[in-house]
């Protein structure tokens, strides 16, 4: 008898952020296949006896090719198992969960998609920036930035994005974040725009950083900050001055954005 799998979303970093689906799926599954960035205590709920295999993606020093992934999720749904694919914040939102919806269906292997609090929201959350505010932000966009700074404009049209929306994400930015400044800058986007690095956010170990966007390189670069990080760019990020609750969420330097600048009375 074939059995299952389930695409499941992790969340964003604190293990108590996944859904109730998600975790009941976890604590029943045979088999999880997991991200590196998933929480050990998440992995911790597993049934005993459940098998666990690191999918382990790390840029330069991959362990599983993507094809390899789908390749295992499929041999051992049609070995009977449950399978959990545990895949950190959403399966759809840059997880690659699409492609491996794709490979099960075609393998006519059944799956369900299970969705997960995105770090594009829940990072700048608990910095205390929403990414959307009455009068002040209406619009935004999650974008990545997982290619070399000078193929940037082959995944994103930066010059487009820099004056479409009103906030904009960015995941995966943190090696390239000076390419993706200048590129912004160079399509508009004024200087002066707040913009925050918040590295990684809903976790003990969370580090904010907020400057002007032509000034959130050095400081982000002084602050040590490192991945996994969520870029944050738009007026909306002045107000992680006062809206932070997070103990970890206080920024470490201001950068000359002001606690009240550019919001809306």
């Amino acid at each position: 008898m074939t059995g299952t799998v389930a695409l499941v979303g992790a969340g964003p970093g604190d293990p108590d952020l996944i859904t109730v689906r998600g975790l009941a799926l976890l604590r029943g599954a045979d088999v999880v296949v997991h991200d590196r960035l998933v929480d050990a205590r998440l992995l911790a709920e597993a049934r005993p006896g459940a098998l666990l295999i690191s999918a382990a993606k790390r840029r330069g020093a991959r362990r599983l090719s993507q094809d390899q992934i789908n390749r295992l999720l499929i041999a051992h749904a049609e070995r009977g198992s449950a399978v959990v694919r545990l895949k950190g914040g959403d399966p759809f939102v840059f997880g690659r969960g699409g492609e491996e919806a794709d490979a099960l269906a075609r393998a006519g292997i059944p799956f369900e998609i299970v969705p997960g609090v995105s770090s594009a929201i829940a990072a700048p959350a608990y910095a205390g920036i929403p990414v959307t505010h009455r009068g002040l932000a209406s619009s935004f966009a999650v974008v990545t930035a997982s290619e070399s700074a000078d193929r940037l404009e082959d995944s994103v049209q930066w010059d487009r994005l820099a004056t479409a929306v009103d906030t904009i994400v960015v995941l995966m930015g943190v090696a390239p974040l000076d390419g993706v400044v200048r590129k912004l800058l160079a399509a508009g986007r004024p200087p002066t725009t707040p913009a925050a690095v918040v590295s990684c956010g809903t976790t003990v170990s969370q580090r904010v950083v907020r400057s002007r966007l032509d000034g959130i390189v050095s400081e982000a670069r002084t602050a040590g900050i490192a991945a996994p990080a969520v870029i944050v760019i738009g007026d909306v990020v002045a107000l992680g001055a006062r809206l932070a609750w997070f103990a970890g969420g206080v920024p470490e330097d201001t950068g000359g954005v002001p606690e009240d600048a550019a919001v809306l009375t």
